[in-house]
Order: structure tokens, then C-alpha cells, then sequence
């Protein structure tokens, strides 16, 4: 693998990748990346990249775009993925499924383009959730995603592309590699509207009761479910790690630092030097009882796992998404920032008003991109449309079918 082989980034304007594309840069390296949001709304823009941005040229779901930016590639990072936290995915399970169309084409691309190294973006989702009904679980090994009881939409669409993976690298000799995330979270992230995790969603709301005087706080859930949260930059090390080595089966990513929401909440509060009055949503999408991460592949492998406390990571967290939120909102429109812009049943195409970020694409209809075809066709401008025309003018009388003839004669 050459060094100076250029490094594609999808989802390069979410979380991870923004981080992800900041560390090669960082490196020396010579990186392309993708997003299908409009670059303005990227949570990092690096200048020093070359950047795919907006449903024409940076929406991976569509075929032709996966294979611009593979082209000359020797490593694909692909993270992009229609996705958020819990009250996302339990509400938008097509929408999550719909990804599988970026990891196919993306996936194709790389081994059209002679890739080297393709790194996927998997999730502990993946796990049977019938090992996970206890808050005081027992650490989720690589083996426990089988047999497959996965979460429904997002977690059958991931475990699903893991398999892809495994089977273009037997098959085409491609090297995959593929990290099951644990709960990520950091600066520069989502913190509202709906997506977010979390850390991201307790230091939201804490802040918002900071900020407005009102001390209260609404709780997903009872809060005894259980997590663990792996600071960004243990998961951009890892991934790099990973992708890297050896390791060819799935492989967790994640902190075993396990704590229950209401500790999450606990953290929060003493960094905001605030005591809120807790309201516990019981109706409200809460997933699994209990999911840690089981570290001793990881460590075996690399001799190495993610470490930074969740405290610490936390505090770097809240103060990020306090600058933010204070920008943004006062006392007195605190309240707005709960209002989540995803709903049940949000609609799969950009620009419908739910997606934000998608307001200036086009290029789908129906989570269907326009003008798919073969690989590698291009399509007229014109379509065949006015064919059925001409059969139904061609089915009249003889006087008239002259008549249309002779008027179709003269459009040809």
C-alpha cells in the first residue's frame, strides 16, 4: 500500500468522518471524501481535502458517485449511513435500511477500482438482542451476534453489509475490515434535532436547564439501561488500527466503562455544577436493557483497547455543545432545542423537509436514484417516454393513423 495513495472518506460532514479526515490531513496524507449534506453544513470542512459535497456529487447511495471518488483510491473509509441515536433508528427503520445501497455501491466501487483496504463502519446494533434484556449485562463478545437477532432496520442493515464485506474479500480478495462502534461520542457532533446519542443528548439537556432557569430534566426510559461510551478520538485511533492489521473477522470498537443513563445524567450534572429534578419518559424509545463492550479480541490483536474515562470525555463534551448551544439559544428559547425534527415514519428523500441537510438534492425519487441504470451507461436526456404515445395514435383508424404518421414523421 502506497503512502501517498489517495484515502476516501465517506461521510466525511458527520461525526466520525470529520475527525477521521482531520487525522490523515494531519498525517501528510492525500484524502477524498464524500457527504451527501451541503458542505455549509458539514461539522468539519477541511479545505485541505477534496471534497464531494451535496446529492449530486457526494450521494454514495448512487452508483456513479461511488465510482468517482474511488478512482485511484488505496484506502476507502466508509462511514456513511443514514443514522442517529435510538429515538432515530427505532422510528426510521426503512430510512436505516436504505444504507445498504451506499455500503453495495461503495463496496462494488472498491473492487472495481483495485482498492486496497476497505474499512466498514459496523455496530454493536448488531447483537443478539436477547443477550442484551439485563442492565447488568455480561460484555457482548464478536461471537454474540449470532445467531442473528439484531436491532430491526439498522442493526439487520449492518450485519448484513459485514457479511458483504467478508465475502468480497474471499471472493475478489479485497481486504475489509470491520469495527462493531460502541456508543460514540465528542465535540463536533450532532447535539440536537434528533440524531443524536446520548452523552451528546444528557449534555443538551442539562445545558438547556443551565441556561433557562428551569431545573428539570426528561429521561428516556427509566435509566437503569445500561452503556458504554468510547470517546472520539480512541474510535479514529482504532479504526485506524484496525484497518491497518490483520484482523479479518468483525471486531468491537468500544470502551467496557459500562454506567446506566442515570449515571450519564449524574456525570453531566456535576460538570454543570447543577442537582436537576428527574421526569422519566417510560414511552419513549429506550432500546436494549444492557450493552458493554468485551474488549479481549481487541486487545489480544493490538494489544490495546480505548481508555479515555468517560468523565473526562464528557467534560470535553459539554463544554463543546455549551459554546453551541449558547450560540444559538437564550433563556428564554431554551426549550426549542428539544424539538426533534425526525419523526416516525420520516421520509427517505432528500429535500422532503425532514432531511435539512438534504434540502438541495435532487437526484432521488422514492429512495431511488434518478437516472439509475447499468453501471457505466450513460442515459440520454430524452427518455423513451413518447413511445406509448405513438402506439396509441397507431391503434386509430386508418384515416387517422395516416394523419399521425405523418405528424410523427415530422417531430422525428
Amino acid at each position: 500500500m502506497g503512502k501517498n495513495g489517495v484515502i476516501v472518506v465517506t461521510g466525511a460532514g458527520g461525526f466520525i468522518g470529520g475527525h477521521l479526515v482531520k487525522h490523515f490531513l494531519d498525517q501528510g496524507r492525500t484524502v477524498r471524501t464524500a457527504d451527501i449534506k451541503p458542505l455549509d453544513e458539514w461539522y468539519q470542512v477541511h479545505r485541505g481535502a477534496q471534497n464531494h459535497a451535496g446529492g449530486v456529487k457526494g450521494d454514495c447511495r448512487d452508483f456513479r458517485v461511488c465510482r468517482a471518488i474511488s478512482t485511484g483510491a488505496s484506502q476507502i473509509y466508509q462511514l456513511a449511513a443514514d443514522m442517529g441515536g435510538m429515538g432515530f433508528i427505532e422510528n426510521n427503520k426503512a430510512l436505516c435500511m436504505l444504507s445498504v445501497l451506499t455500503n453495495t455501491h461503495m463496496i462494488l466501487a472498491a473492487q472495481e477500482a483495485g482498492v486496497d483496504r476497505f474499512f466498514y463502519a459496523s455496530s454493536a446494533c448488531v447483537y443478539n438482542a436477547d443477550k442484551q434484556k439485563d442492565p447488568n449485562i455480561t460484555a457482548l463478545k464478536e461471537i454474540d451476534a449470532y445467531p442473528g437477532l439484531p436491532e430491526d432496520g439498522y442493526g439487520w442493515e449492518k450485519l448484513f453489509s459485514e457479511r458483504m464485506c467478508r465475502h468480497f474479500r474471499e471472493d475478489f480478495g479485497i481486504k475489509t475490515r470491520v469495527a462493531r462502534f460502541h456508543n460514540v461520542y465528542g465535540p463536533n457532533g450532532t447535539w440536537e434535532g434528533g440524531r443524536e446519542k446520548a452523552p451528546a443528548a444528557i449534555c443538551r439537556k442539562v445545558i438547556a436547564a443551565v441556561v433557562s432557569g428551569q431545573h428539570d430534566i426528561e429521561i428516556w426510559g427509566d435509566g437503569t439501561q445500561t452503556r458504554s461510551f468510547m470517546y472520539i478520538d480512541d474510535c479514529v485511533n482504532g479504526i485506524t488500527k484496525i484497518t491497518q492489521s490483520d484482523i479479518l473477522e468483525p471486531i468491537n470498537l468500544g470502551s467496557s466503562e459500562l454506567v446506566s443513563i442515570n449515571q450519564l445524567v449524574d456525570i453531566a450534572e456535576k460538570i454543570a455544577g447543577i442537582k436537576l429534578n428527574r421526569r422519566y419518559k417510560l414511552d419513549a424509545p429506550r432500546g436494549v436493557a444492557g450493552r458493554n463492550s468485551d474488549n479481549t479480541k481487541i486487545q489480544e490483536y493490538l494489544k490495546w483497547e480505548p481508555d479515555t474515562r468517560l468523565r473526562d470525555g464528557m467534560e470535553k463534551t459539554y463544554r463543546w455543545i455549551f459554546d453551541e448551544f449558547t450560540a444559538k439559544y437564550n433563556a428564554k428559547s431554551a426549550h426549542k432545542s428539544s424539538i426533534s425534527t425526525f419523526t416516525k415514519g420520516s421520509h427517505p428523500i432528500p429535500g422532503d423537509g425532514y432531511n435539512p441537510e438534504s434540502r438541495f438534492a435532487d437526484t432521488w425519487t422514492q429512495g431511488i436514484p434518478a437516472g439509475y441504470a447499468k453501471a457505466g451507461v450513460k442515459t440520454k436526456a430524452k427518455p423513451a417516454a413518447k413511445a406509448p404515445k405513438a402506439k396509441k395514435a397507431a391503434a386509430r383508424t386508418t384515416k387517422s393513423g395516416k394523419k399521425v404518421a405523418k405528424k410523427a414523421a415530422r417531430r422525428r
